[in-house]
């Protein structure tokens, strides 16, 4: 946890200041559909032409964390089961045939019992903002964020889709974007949020050949992540 702190909490200085290459890249690219890859042109209207297509059949939007856990019961959706956390503050949905374990650095954790990469995780920071939009403008945040935290030098990321939703007062920025490296590809999307003091992630992941199949799926995983008040 400590390796990972130290990681978002340095980035995190970079979102908030200015970033003039970032934002000259940004310019360049409609607000909603960012590509940091290094490919040429034609391949970045393919990618967009394709997650724009796959957008046309998303728009399931998750139950969020309720009182009672008969409430719970009630309102998850098919498939799918609801993980609640009071303790720290957080709740999600994610697939009903996925099972819990330990992934470095995470609170919690759920993987598809045959698909490593087929995963959903949480985790989360100290840190003095009280909102996701102390880190700045929503697509420059978000773009450090990918490129200098969730990228490893060997991957060619891609960002796609910014969403923005406010929910009980409370505002969440979900976005999806890909990771290419020689070989694989690992497609996601990620929510970030911050409340009670700390900056929550939660991403779920999957192998990019089979995106395309579960992408709406996840999306319901993505949506679903929500904040709620700690009380003392």
């Amino acid at each position: 946890m400590a390796s990972l702190q130290n990681l978002i909490c340095s980035v995190s200085k970079q979102l908030v200041a200015p970033n003039y290459a970032v934002t000259a890249k940004l310019n360049g690219a409609p607000p909603s559909v960012v590509s940091a890859s290094s490919s040429g042109a034609s391949s970045d209207q393919k990618n967009v032409t394709k997650r724009q297509l796959a957008l046309l059949g998303a728009g399931v939007l998750a139950t969020g964390l309720l009182k009672t856990s008969s409430a719970i019961a009630e309102e998850v959706p098919k498939n799918y089961k609801s993980y609640v956390d009071a303790k720290d503050g957080y709740s999600y949905l994610y697939p009903a045939e996925w099972r819990d374990f330990d992934f470095l650095g995470h609170d919690s954790a759920f993987k598809d019992r045959n698909l490593a990469l087929q995963c959903v995780r949480v985790g989360f920071i100290p840190t003095e903002k009280t909102d996701i939009r102390d880190l700045g403008p929503m697509d420059e945040a978000i773009f450090n964020l990918v490129n200098n935290v969730y990228a490893a030098p060997n991957q060619i990321p891609s960002i796609y889709d910014m969403q923005e939703r406010t929910v009980d007062g409370k505002n969440y920025w979900t976005f999806e974007y890909d990771l290419e490296a020689p070989g694989y590809g690992v497609s996601a999307f990620a929510t970030v949020a911050i409340g009670n003091g700390r900056y929550y992630t939660l991403i779920v992941t999957a192998n990019e050949r089979r995106w395309s199949r579960l992408r709406n799926r996840l999306k319901v995983v993505a949506d679903s992540f929500k904040i709620s008040d700690l009380t003392a």
